[in-house]
């Protein structure tokens, strides 16, 4: 593997991952930093990328919103096990546009429009009837009508300072590939496992 772009690299292996992984190889792992300092990660779901950066969305109340909005260093990583091989993105990510959002979230099937307003996420609830109850009555409160999208939903774009690709070789001599960001292009080299 070489390539002078992380970008092509990048879609080969997700088009690879699509084809040969059973389970939502768009998922990746998002890594954000509290304002304490203490990391916290979890899974999302890649919904864009390319040159300009990698898009995923979520609720800005909850904590990946909140972290991401105070401090915007974050990192990525994909792993797709069947095809023994990982991404690692770190950067900073920033709100997507208005404009950009509200086109993501009209895509988005109903139900999971009025849970972005049901839910207060990463809230404590007392009971899953509670959630459930502020669904059904915000589903009648929409009923015939298009769910808009509720201000505080919206998404993030991780635009890539490094970007490193590992491979599973073995006697555990993996292949690391990496890119980091120099003016408008990329500086490649190859780290030792």
């Amino acid at each position: 593997m070489s390539t002078t772009d992380p970008f092509a690299q990048f879609d080969a292996w997700l088009q690879e991952a699509v084809a040969a992984e059973p389970t939502l190889p768009e998922a990746m792992t998002l890594a954000t930093v509290s304002a304490d300092g203490h990391p916290s990660t979890r899974m999302v779901l890649l919904k864009g990328h390319g040159p300009h950066g990698f898009v995923f969305y979520t609720n800005f109340h909850s904590t990946k919103g909140l972290q991401l909005l105070g401090n915007p260093n974050a990192s990525l990583c994909f792993h797709w096990k069947t095809l023994r091989r990982q991404v690692r993105i770190d950067g900073p990510a920033t709100p997507v546009s208005d404009v950009e959002a509200d086109a993501y979230f009209a895509s988005r099937p109903r139900g999971s429009q009025v849970g972005a307003w049901a839910s207060e996420q990463s809230k404590p609830v007392d009971s899953r009837d509670i959630l459930e109850a502020r669904v059904r009555d915000l589903d009648a409160a929409y009923d015939g009508r298009d769910v808009p999208r509720p201000p505080h939903w919206s998404g993030f774009r991780l635009v890539p300072s490094r970007i490193e690709f590992w491979t599973d070789r073995p006697d555990r001599l993996h292949d690391r590939l990496v890119f980091d960001r120099e003016g408008d292009g990329w500086r490649e080299s190859r780290l030792q496992p």
